[in-house]
């Protein structure tokens, strides 16, 4: 399956700012990215990255500056599926799940409300990441009559875009992403209730 993997390339992952320099979230999100692809072509998948600005990657590049629903539509053919590159998570075997659905589309919700992953075989599906976008997309797969499905996946739910994120990376990540944290000197730390990734 043809796979969009979006990527911010010019400022990626400024929430992290407080706990990342500059040249280290690059560098991270670098690690996600070909941590995602990685899981991608272990599913079956063939990965495009669709980049803000060209990068040096393994994998096929399309540079589009716009908007991320913008460039995602102007390059969203079904079927395809599309898999934000910041799911540290993400495994082969949930991907194939995605994958491997008969829906018209199948929307893999983020925590927080957002749309981490979906696949279309319904060629007037488009997408509207604004807001709360798990919403959106379901309003938008029924207007144009799609049958819908959703997977439920803890591995596909998280994107690391706060701090907190950095965590849930050292206690399930693997791969690259896990890699460069530790080296970085990011540890678990145990707070009141919750654990943190410390440094």
């Amino acid at each position: 399956m043809d796979v969009l993997v979006p990527f911010a390339a010019d400022e990626p992952k400024t929430r992290l700012a407080d706990v990342l320099e500059p040249d280290e979230r690059t560098a991270f999100a670098r690690e996600l990215l070909l941590d995602v692809c990685d899981a991608i072509r272990a599913a079956d998948g063939d990965p495009t990255v669709l980049s803000t600005a060209p990068i040096d990657c393994p994998h096929p590049v399309v540079v589009d500056d716009r908007p991320l629903t913008a460039a995602v539509n102007a390059h969203l053919e079904a079927p395809m599926a599309v898999v934000m590159a910041d799911l540290a998570l993400a495994t082969p075997a949930a991907l194939r799940r995605l994958f491997e659905t008969d829906a018209e589309v199948t929307l893999a919700p983020g925590l927080g409300g957002g749309t981490n992953a979906f696949v279309t075989r319904h060629p007037e599906f488009a997408v509207d990441y604004h807001g709360a976008s798990i919403r959106d997309h379901r309003r938008i797969a029924r207007e144009v009559g799609a049958d819908v499905e959703t997977v439920d996946s803890f591995r596909l739910a998280v994107d690391v875009d706060e701090p907190e994120d950095l965590a849930e990376v050292l206690l399930h990540g693997g791969g690259r992403a896990l890699s460069w944290l530790e080296t970085a000197g990011f540890a678990v730390e145990s707070t009141d209730g919750r654990v943190i990734a410390g440094r």
